[in-house]
């Protein structure tokens, strides 16, 4: 049996691992850059090797790194996680010269697999679906513009080498698929080493759907199910599901026996995942399949309860199956979400810094039946770097039906903080709360589709903004009974009945007929709304459980000045408990002018400058090119929003720049 696993990865899926080998009785080594010294990872591994300065360039792609890790510690095995040296062929094959189990696929599955160009040759062969494309290498942005148009638009332009949506841009006319074709390759290069580039047509009305297979080193395949991962932004996952709600028994099982034909095709084994892309009517196409763990493994494990992890290990070491095709069941539904360091209220934008309060909810099986947990890999006090992908954590909820499973993660999100940095809970709240998303019909152009000038945050119903006005006036009650008890001038304030509020929230005020007593707050809105208000907050509290007329809600709370800062289902609001006489008042008072930057550029994320594409006196047009910033391994083109005159230029490439900093000005 394996005795010592080093991951050769970072972050959540380090910590995945380890967690499992601990359960194995397996030994684990951590490996970690510069930046990643203080890491969970290191923190629970039994040995920890430091590989080099915090760029992954220097760190977690280097294979002689890597193995004179292995050369120090003794480990006789090795899992990649994914990302990084998780799909390199090399690498396998340096591990196999050096005599150290690969816990993953054969090279050649790799190799055949990790070329999405001869990846759908080999399909097609197979007998596998694809989307008609261009399978061969294209020279330049001339040659693209010249394949897409013969394609038809809209076409899909990705790096052969790629993943997690990176070098991935879709193109709806020639101006498009020319620049698409430029980023794609800028961006492979940088996050692959591998800069070729192939065209598919894009399919109208797309889901994204992908079967988990896991084969042995005897010959045996299975198929483990679907898992629905059409919630995507700029190609990148938010949120998947498991089963899909879209499939039947009959697509299922075909799409699970074309991915076992793909799998068997190149002797594969481990696990892996074979993705399709399918229509509006169930018809299904190729995509690509990743030789690794999948970043949304946890929901497939949810439910079909198999740890992927354990039977990588296992397979690796030479064990068979111990599982047949038709002993697969998918038991209830699983949903994850992840949770980025990216700011949505800035487009998404990424962000860094340190976690000054990070709090999950409490994982296991909850009191409702439903089950929670969150694969992380950072901790309250840890920061978040600039120099690896901007995922923090991925929370799974499961339950016995999709409805109660989305409701479940509803209520996890609501009761997860997270601070310090910008971070896309709140939009994750919003996707959970969106009737198209709990009805099901969804494509991977839903967040575009839903928002398409980006999220500027949830407006809260009638009902909701009513809510909130109510737990503003109960914190705010408890706050002035607290000053009161200190005080000890006012000791009867508290019993007082008939006591007149205004709440003030967004562009929103009501009027409060209030009753407090011994802890429950009585509210009358004057048109036959009541709300009767209890709740464990106290002062100080950054979260607490409210219940109104009977049904619970979890409420993050914080100050903001005179008021109260509360978040709930991806609402984000500032509330203040007036007097009805200081409320008139207050109208009357000035409001703060933000500052005008309208003609400068700005930086909207920290990262790097890696192109500045004008210069001092040019004129340019709405939409034109103006720079590329580089964060957490992902390039940004910045375009002119109107068409205006160079003055300055404040940066030049490779500059590190913070966010807001000015890149230029305009006359």
């Amino acid at each position: 049996m394996i005795k010592k696993i080093l991951i050769a990865n970072r972050g959540e899926i380090a910590v995945r691992v380890i967690r499992t080998a601990r359960a194995m009785g397996i030994k684990t080594v951590a490996v970690y850059s510069d930046a990643d010294r203080e890491a969970m990872h290191v923190r629970m591994a039994d040995e920890a090797v430091h590989i080099g300065a915090a760029p992954s360039a220097q760190s977690y792609l280097v294979i002689d790194r890597i193995v004179d890790a292995i050369r120090q510690t003794g480990a006789d095995a090795v899992h990649p996680g994914y990302g990084f040296l998780s799909e390199n062929r090399t690498f396998a094959e340096r591990l196999k010269q050096e005599g150290i189990i690969f816990i993953g696929p054969p090279v050649g599955a790799i190799e055949a697999m990790g070329d999405k160009i001869t990846s759908k040759k080999i399909a097609a062969e197979a007998g596998v679906s694809t989307v008609p494309g261009h399978m061969g290498l294209i020279a330049d942005a001339d040659e693209a513009v010249e394949i897409s148009a013969g394609i038809g638009y809209p076409v899909m332009i990705k790096a052969s080498a790629g993943g997690g949506g990176k070098g991935m841009r879709i193109a709806w006319n020639d101006q498009e698929a020319r620049e698409g074709f430029q980023a794609s390759k800028n961006e492979a290069k940088s996050s692959f080493g591998d800069d070729r580039i192939f065209i598919e047509k894009f399919v109208d009305q797309p889901r994204h759907i992908e079967i988990q297979v896991l084969g042995d080193q005897h010959g045996n395949t299975l198929y483990l199910g679907e898992r629905e991962c059409s919630i995507q932004r700029r190609n990148q996952k938010v949120v998947e599901e498991a089963p899909s709600s879209f499939l039947d028994e009959a697509t299922r099982k075909a799409m699970g026996e074309q991915a076992v034909q793909l799998a068997q095709a190149v002797g594969y084994f481990s696990a892996g995942t074979v993705e399709f892309i399918v229509d509006g009517n169930r018809n299904f196409y190729f995509l690509e399949m990743n030789t690794r763990l999948q970043v949304e493994h946890p929901v497939t494990e949810l439910v079909t309860g198999i740890d992927l992890v354990e039977q990588m290990i296992r397979v690796a070491n030479g064990e068979t199956l111990s599982m047949k095709q038709d002993e697969i069941a998918l038991n209830g539904w699983a949903m994850e979400s992840r949770l980025y360091a990216e700011d949505p209220y800035r487009g998404f934008l990424p962000s860094i810094g340190r976690l000054s309060r990070y709090r999950p909810p409490v994982e296991g099986h909850q009191p409702d039946g439903t089950v929670i947990r969150n694969d992380t890999g950072v901790f309250e006090g840890g920061e978040i770097s600039m120099y690896y992908d901007p995922m923090i954590a991925k929370l799974c909820t499961w339950a016995p039906d999709r409805a109660q499973a989305i409701e479940a993660m509803a209520t996890a999100l609501d009761s997860f903080e997270v601070e310090g940095i910008g971070h896309n809970l709140p939009f994750l709240s919003a996707v959970m709360a969106h009737p198209r998303f709990y009805s099901g019909n969804i494509t991977t152009a839903f967040i575009a589709e839903e928002w398409p000038e980006g999220f500027a945050g949830v407006s809260p119903d009638n009902e909701q903004a009513r809510l909130l006005a109510s737990v503003a006036t109960y914190v705010h009650l408890i706050e002035e009974s607290r000053r009161t008890q200190i005080s000890g001038t006012l000791a009867n304030h508290t019993r007082r009945l008939g006591n007149a509020f205004v709440a003030v929230g967004g562009a929103g005020f009501w009027p409060q007929t209030v009753t407090y007593e011994a802890g429950v707050t009585d509210i009358s809105y004057g048109d036959d709304v009541n709300h009767v208000v209890s709740s464990d907050w106290r002062p100080g509290r950054t979260l607490a459980t409210f219940v109104v007329n009977g049904q619970p809600f979890a409420v993050k709370i914080s100050r903001s000045g005179t008021g109260w800062r509360l978040r709930f289902s991806g609402i984000d609001m500032v509330h203040r408990v007036m007097t009805p006489r200081v409320f008139e008042l207050s109208r009357h008072m000035p409001v703060k002018q933000a500052p005008d930057t309208s003609k400068q550029l700005l930086c909207p994320m920290p990262g790097v400058i890696t192109q500045v594409l004008v210069k001092e006196g040019d004129t340019v047009e709405a939409g034109q090119a103006l720079a590329t910033v580089e964060a957490m391994k992902m390039e940004n083109m910045l375009k002119a929003e109107r068409k205006s005159v160079v003055k300055s230029i404040k940066v030049e490439a490779g500059q590190s720049l913070a966010v807001d900093e000015v890149i230029m000005e305009f006359e």
